[in-house]
């Protein structure tokens, strides 16, 4: 059986090796080399990354990405302070925004979740978020893709304390496709070129 029918890293355009998915389109390529597993810090960024997540809820996250620029226009580039002032008429507004995912509860609980985190300290949602980072030794590299987890203990600890603090759609598995996305864990395949970078 080949690596890449066994899930494991495959060649890219340029020889070097990739996770799987970081192959299937170029936007994937950059995200993956470039983005995805790198450490994410501040409170507007994360919420960006919990408010991205909660949309792609159901969806492929290709989708989410490719209107990544859709939802920044939409929601004032995720300035927690200034969702949190957004109105009835900005909720009208997105409803019919072609440039996002037009989910009325995603949209409602992007907007609900920034009126809770707008009550926060600074540096309150960075901190909590990263206090579930699991020690990095304590699971080996991915060899394959069938290694990577889909929901942890940490996930679900994490998916815990944000509901406790009033956060809507941050169930384990979107809490552990946060925890991927902002580095939290390193889930780059073993052989993955991205992974020590």
């Amino acid at each position: 059986m080949s690596d890449e029918s066994a899930g494991g890293a495959v060649p890219g355009p340029d020889g070097a090796l990739r996770c799987p998915w970081g192959l299937s389109t170029e936007d994937y390529v950059t995200y993956h080399d470039e983005e995805w597993g790198r450490p994410v810090h501040g409170d507007d960024a994360l919420f960006e990354r919990v408010s991205l997540e909660a949309f792609q809820s159901g969806l492929s996250w290709i989708t989410i990405l490719r209107r990544r620029e859709g939802f920044r226009a939409a929601f004032a580039g995720f300035k927690i302070s200034d969702v949190a002032a957004f109105t009835d008429t900005d909720r009208e507004r997105l409803l019919v925004d072609e440039g996002i995912i037009r989910n009325r509860a995603k949209i409602d609980a992007t907007l609900a979740n920034a009126r809770v985190l707008a009550d926060w300290p600074e540096g309150e949602l960075d901190t909590l978020i990263w206090s579930h980072a699991p020690d990095p030794a304590a699971r080996p590299a991915p060899r394959v893709i069938g290694d990577v987890p889909a929901i942890t203990d940490e996930s679900t600890a994490l998916s815990k304390a944000l509901k406790k603090r009033g956060l809507r759609f941050v169930g384990p598995t979107t809490a552990y496709a946060l925890m991927q996305a902002c580095g939290l864990v390193n889930d780059h395949l073993v052989d993955c070129v991205a992974r020590n970078r």
